[in-house]
């Protein structure tokens, strides 16, 4: 027996005694706890069904579902997407509808968060979104439906998901409501919503201003990123422009800190903060040892179990234009089709672009009028609805939704006491997002899954509204490139009159005053005006949220009309990554291709590379702090000769972590409101490049210590030597036994049994591991460098893992069938399946599973046979 499938077997025996008080015997508990579990061969009757569908499942239960039709292939999706995962999507629609507490009641802030999701109104923009999709777009949506519906409608919640019969141990649990394709499309806008960028920006300068009183200080908090055409991703430099001012209004700081307050009660199933992101990149065949390209991606988000993707084989018996799939890849369970993957021509991978697509308007309001104009009586109503929030073992909750023309009002959805003393002034904060604008993602997703050219990503990005995100891509026929798409606001076309509105044009970096017109957003950019590489001469494309470079050209209506358009050029954001990552696959790529031609194994190596860019900046200056003290000096020595690579067995790791952690907070942290600090993220590392070679610099000055002045060197002597204190206490008195991954561990946690009682805790989460990787490494595993963090599940140890590489994947263009891939856990959403957590281990420890693609290799790899008949 392996080691998962015991660890699992003792948890299934801990669920019992959960269960046990309610049904009485121990086996019959153990039967409740395994009740849920599908059937994965023979054969089973599923309605609307038109032909028979099969399913192979691998050793990891990887289904590869073939069928005669798209429709049945959907409907087969959705089927084994609800036999392995439906609480998940349950829970995920629950979430994103605003309609969390009617699952879970009033536990974990599930009000506050439906509260501040209804008023954004993820699901009537979804609603009007389906009526906007191509028919044939339509039709797949509604047989993933059919298929959940078909497993899910009539049958007891017992044997659907063991979750349900856990959260009825204290209320009674209604039946789930049949699956919807809308449900489809507002996890999508969920999705959307955790990638989204950059209102968190916004609201850090903004309060960063109201602590430091200086705009010119709270600029240099958020330093410009390197022009350099190397350091983006298209090649194109970018231009560095002189930030514009806040918006200079009284009354707006309370207003602005109570809109951050609702949208903190937002849940982020995919995470939040700076360890959010993506690698991905591409290699042409000039420089792979098969000749033709090999691409690599791996998304870094929440770590949560279950994990966020679905790994699944999606063919059509005979590929066609009525049937086109023929695709295998990562889809996320309550959505169809295949997100990240490949088919037999093209592989494709996602990543956030970091393009500003959110603002914030502060917005004067009196008696449900909103102010649009430069006098005071210029002001219309505003948009005014009432919501019913429905609370499972609890009473109802009304809400009024007030929206402006820039969207919905958020600063006043929360009773805190920043929304009260708000309340005490007219001025509101809406938010504009173009996400809340119906769009076309789920038309470009399907698109994507059936490209086999440039040509046809360029057309489906052209529909990918929202999020924006970067795709990076290769063809079979030897071709490699980039696209950049998402629907991008335009902003502040015509130069503002100085004289007339009290400040610059926006550029998306600040909140700004609802009320002057020059703030509005005037459409969106084209997407043919979107970057784009096919080809580049260096033969490969690096993207890992880095700028994107260069502008995009927008239009404006000329003021005579027998003239041109108005060409204006503009950035696509000014708060991206810095590009430590992005620059560090860029140089072991170069190593690479220079040691001979790349293979999988390269692409491998390179993913999990730990390298920390911290280290590169703050070490030279470290080793040369003297400590006379030999006990003090334990801990520094352990950097003599370190590599700087974050490993989890590493002494050094462990001793630099507790180092990087207290420079960064006797050095900014300090001194930034809690929205504004540093989360060692690769801004945390660019703020501390930008003053290393200054000793006096007055970030280096410990607030907490007014009577005395700190430099550089006293500051980094501090840290070593309270760094070997608080690891004494953690680890151990003997600094040659510390490691890094001690502290630095990965805890998958339930999403609504996670912090339940410890018998289901031991049953619903996944035992802790201690990994290697940092916030700004390749292998992007960040934590949060404060004291004060409360990592979900681990709240006394800030080193825990907070976001990670959710999945791994190299695909080798020559070969397919060479290709490989990991997920976080398993494929499974039910804690007694022996793949709930069955590649965990391997994920750990950077290991990769083979990834058959062609018929003869699924079917010889298979281990499962399930029938799908009519």
């Amino acid at each position: 027996m392996t080691r998962p499938r015991l660890v699992r077997r003792v948890l299934i025996g801990v669920a019992a005694l959960v269960v046990l008080a309610v049904v009485g015997s121990t086996s019959t508990s153990l039967w409740a706890v395994r009740r849920p579990l599908p059937t994965h061969s023979g054969e089973l009757r599923v309605s609307k069904l038109d032909n028979e569908v099969t399913v192979l499942r691998d050793a990891r239960g990887v289904p590869t579902i073939t069928a005669m039709s798209a429709h049945d292939l959907f409907l087969a999706q959705g089927y084994t997407d609800a036999q392995d995962r439906f609480f998940l999507m349950d829970y995920r629609r629950h979430l994103a509808s605003g309609t969390l507490a009617e699952l879970v009641g009033n536990t974990n802030g599930a009000v506050e968060s439906d509260m501040v999701v209804r008023t954004l109104g993820w699901r009537q923009v979804a609603e009007k979104e389906f009526t906007l999709l191509s028919p044939t777009t339509q039709d797949y949506l509604k047989a993933y439906s059919d298929g959940v519906n078909a497993y899910v409608v009539g049958r007891p919640t017992g044997e659907i998901a063991v979750e349900y019969t856990l959260l009825g141990l204290h209320r009674n649990v209604a039946a789930p409501a049949p699956w919807d394709p809308v449900d489809s499309l507002v996890w999508l806008k969920a999705i959307a919503w955790d990638l989204r960028g950059n209102d968190a920006g916004e609201l850090a300068r903004a309060q960063a201003l109201v602590k430091l009183k200086d705009p010119e200080t709270v600029a240099f908090l958020f330093p410009p990123h390197p022009a350099d055409g190397e350091a983006t991703i298209s090649g194109a430099e970018t231009p560095v422009a002189e930030p514009t001012g806040p918006v200079s209004v009284p009354g707006t700081t309370q207003a602005l800190l109570a809109a951050g307050e609702a949208l903190d009660a937002v849940p982020h199933p995919l995470g939040e903060g700076g360890g959010v992101g993506s690698n991905s990149w591409v290699v042409s065949g000039e420089h792979t040892a098969s000749g033709k390209p090999l691409l690599a991606a791996d998304p870094h988000t929440a770590i949560s179990q279950p994990g966020v993707w679905s790994q699944v084989g999606l063919r059509c018996a005979q590929v066609s234009k009525q049937c086109p799939f023929d695709v295998s890849g990562f889809s996320t369970a309550g959505f169809p089709g295949v997100m990240i993957g490949h088919n037999g021509k093209l592989a494709w991978a996602l990543s956030a672009m970091g393009a500003d697509v959110t603002d914030l308007f502060a917005e004067d309001v009196v008696d449900d009028q909103v102010r649009i104009g430069p006098a005071n009586t210029d002001r219309q109503p505003l948009a005014v609805r009432t919501e019913t929030i429905k609370v499972a073992g609890g009473t109802a909750v009304k809400l009024t939704v007030r929206s402006t023309g820039h969207g919905p009002i958020v600063s006043d959805v929360l009773s805190t006491p920043a929304a009260e003393r708000a309340a005490k002034h007219n001025y509101r904060v809406a938010l504009g997002w173009s996400g809340l604008t119906p769009g076309l993602t789920a038309d470009a997703l399907f698109a994507l899954s059936t490209a086999s050219d440039a040509d046809q990503v360029r057309a489906a990005a052209a529909s990918f509204h929202a999020p924006a995100v970067n795709i990076v891509f290769a063809t079979t026929d030897g071709h490699i490139g980039y696209q950049a798409a998402g629907r991008i606001p335009v902003r502040a076309l015509v130069e503002a009159d100085d004289e007339t509105v009290p400040n610059p044009p926006a550029d998306g970096t600040w909140p700004r005053a609802g009320w002057d017109p020059v703030y509005d957003w005037e459409g969106w950019v084209d997407p043919a005006e979107l970057p784009g590489v096919l080809d580049p001469d260096e033969g490969f494309v690096v993207a890992a949220n880095q700028p994107v470079g260069g502008t995009v050209t927008v239009y404006s209506e000329p003021a005579d009309p027998d003239d041109d358009p108005v060409a204006t050029v503009m950035s696509l954001s000014g708060d991206w990554d810095y590009g430590f990552r992005a620059q560090r696959i860029r140089q072991l790529l170069g190593e690479a291709i220079e040691a001979g031609p790349v293979d999988v194994a390269d692409m491998q190596r390179i993913a999990m590379d730990k390298h920390s860019p911290a280290a590169e900046v703050l070490l030279p200056k470290l080793r040369k702090i003297e400590l006379d003290d030999p006990w003090k000096a334990a801990g520094k020595d352990l950097l003599d000769g370190w590599d700087m690579q974050m490993d989890a067995g590493s002494p050094a790791a462990m001793y630099f972590a507790a180092v990087w952690k207290i420079v960064l907070a006797q050095t900014f942290s300090d001194e930034l409101p809690a929205a504004a600090d540093l989360t060692g993220d690769s801004r945390s590392v660019e703020l501390i490049r930008l003053i290393i070679d200054d000793p006096q610099s007055p970030w280096w000055d410990d607030a907490a210590t007014p009577r005395v002045t700190e430099g550089r060197d006293e500051v980094l002597a501090q840290a070593m030597v309270r760094a070997r204190v608080e690891l004494t206490a953690q680890i151990g008195s003997d600094p040659t036994t510390w490691r890094w991954g001690t502290m630095h561990q990965v805890a998958a946690v339930h999403p609504v049994l996670g912090d339940a009682s410890w018998p289901v805790r031991k049953l619903v989460n996944v035992g802790t591991r201690g990994i290697g990787g940092g916030a700004v490494s390749i292998d992007a595993t960040a934590w949060l460098p404060t004291d004060d963090a409360q990592p979900h599940g681990h709240p006394d140890n800030c080193y825990t893992v907070t976001t990670a590489p959710s999945m791994r994947m190299v695909v080798d263009m020559a070969d397919l069938d060479s290709s490989t891939w990991v997920s976080f856990a398993g494929t499974s959403g039910h804690p007694a399946s022996s793949h709930y957590a069955d590649q965990l281990g391997a994920w750990a420890d950077g290991q990769y599973f083979p990834w058959p693609f062609s018929a003869a290799a699924v079917r010889a790899d298979s281990r499962d046979k399930l029938r799908l008949l009519p």
